[in-house]
């Protein structure tokens, strides 16, 4: 009885060190193994440095050129992202040493914004243009009670505002208008877009938003920027090191 009791115990573990074996097998010409290995001996990669300015990936490549591989690539992803990545390796892949992303206006367009709320917003995340001083001094000056007299024909609006102590005056509202949020690197300019200026009355309050008229053209021609600013800045690192800037 004992021992054919040992003889099973032993079989159940021949068996599960059976199973520990990884297998290899070949279907259709692929081979296959029906366990998750982990490779041991590949190269390790760098973790990639990280920074929020375009004018720290060029002091990193300025600096830091005996961390650098021997074909390189700048990669504009987007106007807010950059990657510092290395050209192919021996196993096919790519190490990324250094990666930066742009801190930009928390605006939120086509979003309705109270009156203290929109000044301070337009304020805070724009540059000041002329445009920008005209949608100020609309929005700053229409006072509570004069709303009803907004007019709206689905293209322009008209509404009132204060231009004394006791006087208002009829204005059609600006639109479009030329706008320079900050959305992009600083060290770069910011781009001009067109958006529409709307207002609306809730309750007796105005509320403003702003609504993006151009589609997102403008990520084009920040990316360009982008690329122009370190063409002229590493103008003679990318050619000494093999570095590629695409956008």
């Amino acid at each position: 009885m004992m021992e054919g009791l040992r003889e099973a115990l032993a079989y159940i573990v021949g068996l599960g060190k059976e199973a520990e074996v990884p297998k290899v097998i070949e279907i259709a010409g692929k081979t296959y193994c029906d366990k998750s290995l982990n490779r041991y001996g590949k190269e390790d990669l760098a973790d990639a440095i990280t920074a929020n300015t375009l004018s720290a990936v060029v002091d990193y490549i300025k600096q830091k050129q005996d961390e650098l591989r021997d074909s390189m690539i700048l990669h504009i992803e987007s106007p807010t992202q950059v990657r510092l990545y290395s050209g192919l390796l021996n196993e096919k892949r790519r190490e990324t040493l250094f990666k930066t992303n742009a801190i930009v206006n928390e605006f939120s367009f086509d979003k309705w914004y109270d009156q203290e709320r929109f000044l301070i917003e337009l304020q805070a995340n724009f540059i000041d243009t002329d445009d920008l001083k005209v949608i100020m001094q609309v929005a700053g000056n229409i006072q509570a009670g004069t709303t009803a007299n907004y007019g709206d024909d689905g293209v322009s609006q008209k509404t009132t505002i204060k231009t004394g102590i006791s006087n208002n005056a009829d204005v059609i509202v600006p639109n479009p208008v030329r706008l320079r949020p900050f959305r992009t690197f600083h060290e770069i300019a910011q781009p001009q877009s067109g958006y529409v200026f709307r207002i609306k009355d809730d309750n007796g309050k105005p509320y403003f938003k702003l609504v993006e008229a151009e589609g997102g053209v403008w990520k084009n021609g920040a990316m360009k920027e982008i690329k122009n600013y370190f063409e002229f800045e590493l103008a003679e690192e990318l050619k000494q090191y093999n570095i590629t800037v695409i956008a």
